[in-house]
């Protein structure tokens, strides 16, 4: 691999060192500046080669395409992907993306996206979250591609045998649910001849008491934390903010520096999920390990979050990154979690569950977990088993022929 102080072409040479130094303003060591310098180097001869004159992120991709193709070990391939891909970010303006979306890419005919487009402002127009937005448009775009006389007629290809066959076909059941009124749609708006609606299946999800843990478990998986590096007092701080408050890990990976008032000793955010804000106290165990993790383990930046990622670039941490910590405390606890979930929305469970024995309202356990809807007092009622107990009646004493048959007779 050629030396930066090899580059022949001078308008690459520059671009090079530009984007060295922008790695440097995103906090990046030396010794992964050093590999970036060592694999981009290569470049420029493979421009004098081609008889290249000027970089774009064309030069970069076919770059890539050379070295994949020659025969390379697979480790310096991925090195020199992500080379690339960071270095045409850096020429295109963009932000380079830690994680790519791992949701399928579907392509679908014109009057479907169409149709799929109109519901989608229907359910922005009935009140919908964006986020429920984009969930039903991305479950019935696996729904459409599942019909394959859809591929070639559009909706005009749409039989009670496709609807029903690729309505077996999604893995989450819960989907039926959005494809039926999609299809009824369809229907009232005169694009498809038939009703289809009624040929989807009916499918109730089996309620189920959530996974919990008791209070010495989750202690157990709070001290599994090494304190004593820079992530474990990023990971104990966030772990804190659901097992003592039950936050969701969007909320905790969304909070910002003004959403904490330690003068007044609260945490107001606009819930995620909901939309609706929320103002949680701000508890003695979570402020100390918010101070000491500000203090003493955040990287030094100009992001305004709160919780990032421990390694360079310094973007925000995601929810990806809190569920794998999450899994790995657990892990480390020891505790016993056959059959129960590990991610950090069993937090939310627990701490329901114990304020529930502790005789605390259902109405003030709604409010300290931010649900918006009052219907939800319903599932917390489920969850006191003890008290429900005593509203156990009595089994009363058998009579008439009833009596007559548990005692031998034939009775009647």
């Amino acid at each position: 691999t050629m030396e930066p102080a090899e580059i022949q072409n001078e308008q690459f040479r520059e671009l090079l060192e530009n984007f060295i130094n922008f790695l440097r303003k995103k906090c990046y060591k030396e010794r992964p500046i050093n590999k970036y310098r060592r694999i981009l180097a290569g470049i420029d001869l493979y421009m004098q080669e081609n008889g290249i004159d000027g970089y774009d992120p064309d030069v970069g991709r076919s770059y890539y395409d050379y070295i994949a193709a020659s025969g390379t070990r697979h480790f310096r391939i991925v090195e020199t992907r992500t080379a690339v891909r960071r270095l045409n970010d850096y020429c295109l303006g963009a932000e380079y993306k830690v994680r790519k979306s791992y949701h399928t890419t579907y392509t679908l005919p014109e009057d479907c996206e169409h149709a799929i487009r109109s519901y989608e402002q229907y359910c922005r127009d009935i009140g919908n979250k964006e986020k429920a937005v984009s969930d039903k448009c991305r479950m019935l775009r696996t729904f459409l591609t599942n019909c394959p006389a859809c591929g070639n007629d559009g909706l005009n290809g749409l039989t009670v045998s496709s609807v029903t066959g690729a309505c077996f076909k999604l893995k989450n059941k819960d989907a039926w649910a959005v494809v039926r009124p999609f299809l009824k749609s369809l229907f009232t708006r005169g694009i498809v001849a038939a009703d289809y609606s009624t040929s989807i299946p009916h499918y109730k999800r089996e309620f189920k008491l959530p996974a919990s843990y008791t209070t010495e478990e989750i202690q157990k998986i709070e001290a599994a934390v090494d304190r004593n590096t820079a992530t474990g007092r990023r990971d104990y701080a966030m772990l804190l903010f659901a097992t003592r408050l039950g936050m969701r890990s969007g909320d905790i990976v969304l909070l910002r520096m003004d959403n904490i008032d330690f003068l007044h000793k609260n945490i107001s955010f606009v819930q995620q999920k909901t939309g609706v804000e929320l103002c949680l106290p701000l508890l003695q165990e979570i402020e100390a390990a918010l101070l000491g993790y500000i203090h003493n383990a955040r990287p030094a930046t100009d992001e305004d979050r709160i919780f990032l990622r421990h390694n360079a670039p310094y973007f925000p941490a995601t929810t990806a990154l809190l569920r794998s910590e999450t899994k790995k405390y657990f892990k480390a606890a020891g505790i016993n979690t056959e059959g129960k979930k590990r991610g950090l929305h069993v937090f939310r469970a627990s701490l329901a569950t114990s304020m529930v024995n502790d005789d605390v309202p259902y109405e003030i356990i709604r409010g300290i977990l931010g649900h918006a809807d009052p219907d939800s007092i319903n599932h917390y009622a489920k969850l006191d088993i003890e008290r429900l107990r005593t509203c156990a009646v009595a089994v009363p004493e058998p009579t008439g022929a009833f009596k007559e048959f548990l005692e031998g007779g034939c009775g009647i």
